[in-house]
């Protein structure tokens, strides 16, 4: 009997057990690959408090609960993806998934195909009943299930939830599963944009207002915010064809992580963190255990995995009223425990405290309130903290910081000829990059504004919204527990004059156009494309810019995306490109930006130019001993 034939019936036999054993209980499963199936060495262990300005890795057994998390937590998330957003109700449903799982016969791949369960449109982008989806997921060689997924049944139904590892890890060509490395060609926004209630992630794309989803005709729907004024609800359909339309136009390997309702994609870092603080690409993650790690993973979790968190914010800092955002969530859930009827007797509120699957707090995902909530502080963007019940406070989140910081880039294999190594060093020198990208991590650790830098201001202001409805950041003593106890001890987060002015700019606070951190340059052979905004791609066959490389499916070449960094004609011709597509311009993805040219413009030879495109790859694998 054939592989294929083994994995078919297996895959089938496995299938009809889950719905079997599923009528009759909940289950949830994610994989988690052993450890000598995710090749990175050299991993640090320092002590760790809980709360610290050095750089922390973390015990064998912290790191231990930060990899079973970082493939497997969710913090329930599923209820928003499945059951309120309905990512799994079109194109992409649970039968055609797993038809695409069984077919793989154990293989492994890098990009799940999956027949459309149905036809599809969204702005620009079509897609038939019967033809392939590429989904960039991930499945891992003779697995029958995607990394960072996890699939869930409960409430009579499936459902599958996003974890760490669908964006930040990904596959080797052996199709082991590389922990760290960005997921390059995950098609996030097409995933999100499949959903049949993708409208309840507006905040995400470039909407100025509601009245032009308002048709303007009797039978309008409508809802009473909180001070009772009568409020015409957008019309569902139109909503939904936008924000579908917005979503699309995300590049692959890339997800929107603010807000602000601006289409601000950025692309996915990768996750070797340890000595590359601040967090987040404009740096906003400072403060709190290890070195604001916590916080930044935090900001995913709460912020970006659960629209309905930001209930109790959205009126001071979107400027929308609390029942009106919680009914333009929920007006067309997927699932109907989870769909607000406007025509009923119940407030938006009111509803969704009777069905909220986590009560006591805003969302839908397993949180707390810190102790600014429902305030705003350097240590949450929305007053929440990510925690599940049976773990203490930040338990969770800094077990993943510690087994991110344990993480190191995998080594590139590359050939090195040390006279031409040596010889890009000293252009490195030379050309000045060393200023901002020293050290033995290839960074400084400062923040660049983006005036100075010259990229895309758009998300380096993400959060100065935020201002408004701001607190002292504080966090509760170590060891208490989930759920809260009454009155718990609270920590202060002192912080010098200084650090508070690096907050402040990092938020979008002390500069109009706020700032960007100066990332580290371990890894760039796993990175490609570059810029926050991933806009400078190059293919293997100089194809130019994204809507000729993964547009089209085409992987950015790290050498050649690498050399439209340093060179100012070839980046010219890539931001060119980049521009012919009104996608990306709307999306704010050019290329530009970061004009720090190593070329003849600057009095360097081709040859020069070449020897430091060497060693920029090769740097890593001589740098990671840690």
């Amino acid at each position: 009997m054939s592989k294929f034939k083994r994995y078919g019936i297996l895959g089938i036999i496995c299938i009809a057990l889950i719905v079997l054993v599923s009528r009759l209980v909940s289950f949830e499963y994610a994989y988690t690959p052993p450890e000598n199936k995710t090749p990175n060495e050299n991993r640090s262990q320092v002590s760790i408090r809980n709360i610290s300005t050095k750089e922390e890795a973390g015990t064998d057994a912290q790191i231990e609960l930060g990899k079973q998390l970082f493939f497997e937590e969710t913090f329930g998330n599923e209820v928003f993806f499945t059951d309120i957003l309905g990512m799994f109700d079109g194109p992409l449903s649970f039968q055609n998934m797993t038809k695409a799982l069984v077919k793989l016969g154990g293989k492994g791949t890098t990009n799940l195909q999956v027949e459309a369960a149905e036809s599809f449109t969204a702005g620009d982008f079509h897609v038939e009943k019967g033809d392939l989806i590429d989904t960039g997921i991930d499945v891992a060689k003779g697995t029958l299930t995607p990394v960072g997924i996890n699939i869930v049944y409960d409430e009579g139904r499936m459902k599958a939830g996003i974890t760490c590892a669908a964006c930040h890890a990904s596959l080797d060509d052996t199709g082991r599963v590389v922990e760290g490395i960005p997921n390059t060609d995950l098609n996030i926004g097409l995933a999100l944009a499949m959903g049949s209630n993708t409208a309840s992630y507006f905040t995400h794309t470039q909407i100025d207002n509601f009245e032009s989803f308002v048709r303007g005709i009797a039978g309008d729907e409508s809802v009473k915010t909180s001070t009772g004024e009568e409020k015409t609800l957008p019309d569902p359909q139109l909503l939904e064809e936008f924000v579908d339309a917005e979503m699309v136009k995300w590049p692959l390997g890339s997800n929107d992580t603010t807000i602000e309702k601006a289409n601000n994609p950025v692309q996915i870092p990768d996750t070797f963190t340890l000595g590359d603080h601040p967090y987040g690409w404009s740096g906003q993650g400072q403060i709190g255990p290890f070195r604001g790690l916590s916080a930044a993973i935090n900001n995913a979790h709460a912020q970006n995995m659960d629209a309905v968190s930001q209930s109790e914010i959205s009126g001071p800092v979107l400027g929308i009223d609390k029942e009106l955002y919680l009914a333009i969530l929920l007006q067309n859930a997927s699932n109907e425990k989870y769909r607000f009827d406007p025509n009923g007797k119940e407030s938006p509120s009111e509803f969704f405290a009777r069905v909220d699957p986590t009560p006591g707090v805003p969302g839908v995902n397993e949180l707390i309130p810190s102790p600014s909530f429902p305030k705003i502080s350097y240590m949450s963007a929305i007053g929440l903290y990510s925690s599940s019940p049976g773990y203490n406070t930040w338990e969770q989140l800094n077990g993943m910081s510690a087994y991110m910081n344990s993480l190191v880039p995998p080594k590139t294999e590359l050939p090195i000829d040390h006279e031409t190594y040596t010889r890009g060093k000293d252009v490195y020198r030379r050309a000045g990059c060393i200023s901002c990208h020293g050290g033995k991590n290839l960074t400084s650790n400062e923040l660049v504004t983006a005036d100075e830098v010259g990229t895309d201001p758009s998300r380096a202001k993400a959060f100065k919204a935020t201002q408004s409805f701001f607190s002292p950041p504080q966090l509760y003593a170590e060891g208490t527990p989930v759920p809260l106890p009454r009155n718990p001890k609270l920590v202060n987060l002192v912080r010098t004059k200084e650090e508070d002015q690096k907050l402040q700019l990092a938020w979008g606070q002390a500069n109009p156009n706020g700032a960007y951190k100066t990332i580290s340059l371990l890894g760039l052979n796993w990175s490609a494309p570059y810029l926050h905004d991933g806009g400078v791609a190059v293919g293997k066959n100089n194809e130019l810019g994204l809507p000729n490389t993964l547009l089209k499916g085409v992987p950015a070449d790290p050498y050649n995306s690498l050399k439209a960094m340093v060179d100012s004609q070839l980046r010219s011709k890539v931001i060119k490109e980049n521009l012919k597509a009104e996608s990306l311009s709307s999306a704010h993805v050019s290329g530009k930006g970061h004009e720090y040219w190593v070329d003849n413009t600057t009095g360097f030879t081709k040859k020069e130019q070449e020897a430091l495109l060497y060693y920029l790859l090769r740097v890593t694998d001589v740098n990671t001993q840690r």
